[in-house]
């Protein structure tokens, strides 16, 4: 029994597998289209669709508004019923349905040609209506759905999602949004936390450990007591970091240290971090080095100072 089950899934991946493939051959002059009209866009892009439609639905405009669209889904049915009024000239309207046909559609379609909101729509039927009254259409190609009864949305949704993707990766690419963009868009979650900034979460300031070159080793100690980091930061008289002393170095210094000064002491050239650099990037350093913190720099200048416990607090580590 379970190997039958495996088969089915099976089956239904390739068989959408296969349909996306036939989707990505069957794009055209269209998708070039609709992406220029996204790009063009004042005001907001408006998604619709109802039923499975209105879920993907959902999901593009998500999609588009955490990459640097802004977007927004409207129910087709709540829009009936004064919805319509979260449309405006200057938004672009995408709406799905697979037959093109859906009745719950028609007042939102005529609203977009009341007022000469641009339309892209999504349907597998050339000869819709929701097709006949776009400006930009985007035909989805004829493939079974792969429920195997050819009546419950898989194949085709599966489709309508992955164009809604490449609508997004497209407009992307074009505006160059990069990773610290995303953030500013996603700042919770793990993602946000992989994408968090080694500035975002150093410590600086005062409670930054430093001591310049030639600070005694009974000082030095103080400084390392007071600002519990376990560590402290060796500077020139240009206020360059050129060391560090660390507990290892204590212990090896062990005998006559409290006689000695900070330079005796620490260890040369530290590694270190910029400001700029994701803080997985410094976790990683540290795990690697089997180290707990990281003075941050630009170039040689010390500006803070990440210890592992601030990447740990949000969820990376």
């Amino acid at each position: 029994m379970a190997q039958d089950f495996q088969e089915t899934a099976r089956r239904v991946i390739r068989i959408e597998s296969a349909a996306l493939g036939t989707l990505a051959n069957a794009l055209d002059t269209s998708f070039d289209e609709a992406v220029q009209l996204l790009l063009d866009c004042k005001g907001r892009v408006i998604v619709s669709g109802m039923g499975k439609s209105g879920h993907i639905a959902r999901k593009i405009a998500a999609t588009l508004a955490s990459t640097g669209t802004p977007a927004q889904f409207i129910h087709p049915a709540e829009a009936s019923h004064g919805d319509l009024g979260m449309m405006a000239q200057g938004d672009v309207a995408i709406v799905l349905s697979n037959s093109g046909e859906t009745p719950e559609l028609a007042d939102l379609i005529a609203y977009t040609r009341r007022f000469r909101i641009p339309l892209i729509g999504v349907a597998s039927r050339p000869e819709s209506s929701l097709i006949r009254q776009s400006d930009v259409a985007l035909i989805l190609p004829k493939v079974e759905e792969a429920c195997g009864t050819g009546v419950v949305p898989t194949t085709s949704t599966t489709m309508t999602l992955a164009l809604g993707d490449a609508l997004s990766v497209a407009l992307m690419e074009h505006r160059q949004f990069t990773p610290a963009h995303f953030r500013e868009f996603h700042p919770g979650g793990k993602l946000g936390a992989q994408l968090a900034r080694v500035g975002d979460l150093m410590h600086k300031g005062e409670a930054v450990p430093l001591i310049p070159a030639g600070t005694l080793m009974t000082e030095a100690l103080l400084v390392i007591s007071q600002k519990g980091f376990g560590v402290v930061g060796v500077t020139d008289a240009q206020g360059d970091l050129i060391g560090i002393v660390t507990d290892g170095d204590l212990r090896r210094h062990m005998d006559g240290l409290l006689g000695m000064n900070a330079e005796d002491v620490m260890t040369k050239a530290p590694k270190t971090i910029g400001t700029d650099a994701l803080a997985e990037e410094a976790v990683a350093h540290m795990n690697e080095r089997k180290i707990t913190c990281l003075f941050v720099c630009d170039e040689t200048t010390p500006r803070g100072l990440i210890h592992i416990h601030d990447c740990l607090r949000v969820g990376l580590g």
